[in-house]
């Protein structure tokens, strides 16, 4: 990027233009921006800085409660939660996968297409639904795999459907991992817990 000469600012399309040729308010609004991004960045960092060093603090925890019986924990894979001594204050450690199918899927789709198929007409109607909308797309053309993944808990005993759902289960993988922290305080005496916001839209 250029320097900006002294007594000008570079407008949105990249023109030079005189302080003295540029409205107060227009000059006010700037700086404010400017400031709140500054202010945004720094508590950004301090927010990444955290996030690490609570992971890291968890991970070296969790090895240290694993060496009283002498057991090796492997990864930081995993969901935890730790406790205060009172219960007062509760902290997650949440990990959440993201899933997809790869091509076992259109097997899968194939072999239930034909148990639909070959279902007499009483077959009930509701499970016929159920199939139809596991595969419909929502509207960037994507496939919901909780409602595919759904089709595992119907309880259909015939032998081709039972291949469906072993390739249905063969075809899923797991695309990408996000990891979470939550920190809650217990509300009052009672079991109930309420967030302690980390996001600047809950906070």
């Amino acid at each position: 990027m250029n320097a900006i000469p002294h007594g000008y600012k570079q407008d949105a399309k990249g023109r030079l233009i005189p302080l003295e040729a540029i409205k107060p308010i227009d000059l006010a609004r700037d700086e404010l921006v400017d400031d709140i991004v500054e202010r945004a960045r720094t508590l950004s960092q301090a927010l990444a800085a955290f996030k690490a060093g609570v992971f890291a603090d968890i991970g070296a925890f969790i090895e240290l409660s694993a060496e009283r019986y002498d057991a090796r924990v492997g990864g930081a894979k995993g969901n935890v939660s730790l406790v205060g001594f009172d219960g007062r204050y509760k902290v997650q450690r949440a990990v959440q996968d993201t899933l997809t199918f790869d091509e076992g899927l259109q097997a899968a789709k194939a072999l239930i297409d034909e148990c639909v198929h070959e279902w007499t007409a009483g077959a009930r109607s509701e499970i016929r639904a159920l199939i139809n909308d596991a595969f419909n797309v929502d509207k960037e053309g994507k496939i919901s795999t909780g409602r595919i993944l759904s089709l595992r808990r119907l309880d259909i005993h015939d032998g081709k459907w039972q291949r469906a759902m072993d390739a249905l289960n063969d075809s899923v993988r797991v695309q990408c991992s996000r990891s979470y922290i939550r920190v809650y305080e217990r509300i009052g005496d009672s079991d109930q817990y309420r967030p302690i916001p980390l996001d600047i839209a809950g906070a």
